[in-house]
């Protein structure tokens, strides 16, 4: 969001929502100037049918920006380009988790390879577009709702496949970075790269006992007591940490850690942890206590 304040031109941001809507436009509505327009995606159907939804309000070129990825691209080539539409990739080397981009000798996008077997390429689709031709980009998105589903879902790629069968140009840029959020590794290596590039907030008070090892994200109403926290530490409203040591470690809201001592840690929102120690994975509202 911040990169399309600094980019310019943008009028409107669709917002597509699902779990947590509400949570969503809450936290837009008091953070960005946008005209905003949030649309729930009551049947999950695919990346396909999320971008069908935004149709009635989109008359002009879209720039489309899947949630779950973070990345370092310059944005403002969209100003210049005449193609028909920009995919960003990232050269990765485990390449089967992905869609890959195939490209032509002129750099352009031929097709998209989901999750392939063989090195076909290692270019992943990383969920960051511009499509100049917004017309043909929806005059594909309907075709592909009409197709069977690909292994359950209709996916946007299909679409821009369908873009390139009817004579589009696709250009293939590389980000400088992508930082995916899709598993636990990717997520915590994520939450350390936001915080050493600016993101880190440390408590507005440090207690006598507390000690803090930057950097770490500490949010507003967060009680800290005889504990240690950081490096790569980030916690949510309203949780309590209690004579306990966290590195590494994602903290959700109002959650409670006792006497612990957690590492390369996920925990959710309204969850205890009472004499925990390692590394753990912990959903919403659940209870842990040993000893």
């Amino acid at each position: 969001m911040d990169d399309l304040r600094k980019l310019g031109g943008v009028d409107q941001v669709i917002y597509i929502t699902g779990h947590l809507k509400e949570r969503v436009e809450e936290y837009v509505r008091a953070r960005f100037p946008f005209d905003s327009v949030f649309i729930e995606q009551k049947v999950q159907d695919g990346t396909a049918g999320a971008v069908a939804l935004a149709r009635p309000h989109v008359n002009e070129p879209v720039l489309i920006v899947f949630v779950d990825t973070i990345f370092d691209a310059d944005l403002s080539v969209i100003h210049t380009s005449d193609a028909d539409g920009i995919i960003w990739t990232k050269e990765v080397e485990d390449y089967q988790r992905f869609g890959v981009v195939v490209t032509d000798a002129n750099g352009s996008m031929t097709r998209i390879v989901e999750k392939p077997s063989t090195p076909v390429s290692k270019r992943a689709n990383i969920g960051l577009y511009y499509i100049r031709n917004w017309k043909l980009l929806f005059e594909g998105v309907a075709h592909v709702l009409t197709q069977p589903k690909n292994k359950g879902e209709y996916y946007l790629t299909d679409a821009f496949q369908y873009m390139i069968d009817h004579g589009a140009t696709i250009r293939v840029i590389d980000v400088k970075g992508w930082y995916d959020a899709g598993k636990l590794d990717t997520l915590l290596e994520t939450n350390r790269t936001i915080l050493e590039r600016g993101a880190a907030r440390r408590p507005a008070t440090v207690p006598a006992g507390v000690r803090v090892i930057d950097p770490v994200y500490v949010e507003d109403g967060v009680t800290l007591s005889g504990a240690t926290i950081g490096p790569n530490v980030s916690i949510g409203t309203g949780s309590t940490v209690e004579k306990s040591e966290l590195r590494d470690t994602i903290v959700g809201a109002r959650s409670r850690i006792l006497r612990s001592k957690l590492a390369r840690s996920l925990v959710g929102d309204e969850v205890l942890l009472d004499g925990v120690e390692g590394e753990v994975t912990v959903g919403d509202h659940s209870e842990i206590r040993i000893g």
